[in-house]
């Protein structure tokens, strides 16, 4: 049997941090992978809530789909992965890409998020550049996409590039590489690597901030943002890399940084603490 090339792919927008998850799957098996869902964080009472994960479980059952994976592009910012609540509840293996594990140890290095077993347990799977898994009849495979961070990846699924912080929408740019891990020389060349994929790929961006109040978009062309991408039309590197640079400079720290690498660096798990106990999370289904 003949490879097929088009996965259905249903986004969910997440109107408070601006992130965009996806369910992308097989219409003929109905096996399907959520790729970088979210969990309801509350800074002022460090509450969490399941609401936007519960709406990916909603589809799941209202379509018969069967999870056989829950990945992560890599340890988000500015939000919490849903990754592990989502696990819980599914059943299905979790993964992201292996360079996690250097990236924990720089972080805990500059910022001592967290003491945690650094094997990489917290996931089933950790994803190498070309590693492969399948979604129904589709081969998934991840991708090395540093920049916006140093162990981002992006997977493939037929037609479909899941290419999360690196190009946003064409009138929003790229995305910013000025944290810890991230390098706007690296950037650059993933997106060259992007643009050089078939004209045909759909691009599913990582974010959408929604330039003027438009209404939120998150499915892109290599055509359109090679020939419109405000950050990039008639850059080589360096115009690029000293554009990256100034914008950055502008950039507010993500309001729930540490708090949410304490949980993304260690599989969507809340980290141990120095006697060794792990602090429990309890969900909710909405902030009260």
């Amino acid at each position: 049997m003949d490879q097929p090339d088009t996965p259905f792919v249903r986004a969910f927008y997440h109107k408070l941090s601006g992130a965009v998850q996806y369910v992308v799957s097989d219409p003929a098996t109905r096996e399907c992978a959520i790729i970088d869902p979210v969990l309801d964080f509350d800074v002022t009472s460090h509450h969490f809530c399941t609401g936007s994960a519960d709406s990916i479980l909603d589809y799941l059952c209202t379509n018969a789909l069967r999870t056989q994976w829950i990945l992560d592009t890599h340890a988000h910012t500015d939000h919490v992965s849903a990754s592990s609540y989502l696990s819980q509840v599914t059943k299905a293996p979790t993964g992201i890409g292996k360079d996690v594990l250097k990236m924990r140890s720089l972080w805990n290095d500059m910022f001592k998020v967290g003491v945690h077993r650094a094997d990489g347990c917290q996931w089933d799977l950790l994803l190498d550049h070309g590693d492969t898994i399948k979604v129904g009849r589709f081969t998934l495979t991840a991708v090395a996409a540093p920049g916006h961070s140093s162990s981002s990846v992006s997977y493939l699924v037929g037609d479909a590039a899941f290419i999360h912080d690196t190009l946003m929408m064409p009138d929003s740019g790229t995305s910013r590489c000025d944290l810890p891990g991230g390098n706007p020389i690296a950037l650059w060349h993933t997106i060259q690597s992007i643009l050089r994929l078939p004209e045909g790929t759909r691009l599913f961006v990582g974010h959408d901030y929604r330039p003027n109040g438009r209404k939120a978009r998150w499915e892109t062309s290599i055509r359109a943002q090679a020939e419109t991408n405000v950050d990039l039309v008639g850059r080589d590197l360096s115009s690029f890399v000293a554009l990256r640079e100034r914008k950055d400079k502008r950039l507010p720290l993500p309001q729930l940084m540490l708090a949410t690498l304490q949980i993304n660096l260690y599989g969507g798990l809340p980290p141990l603490s120095d006697t060794g106990h792990s602090t429990t999370v309890q969900y909710n289904d909405s902030f009260h």
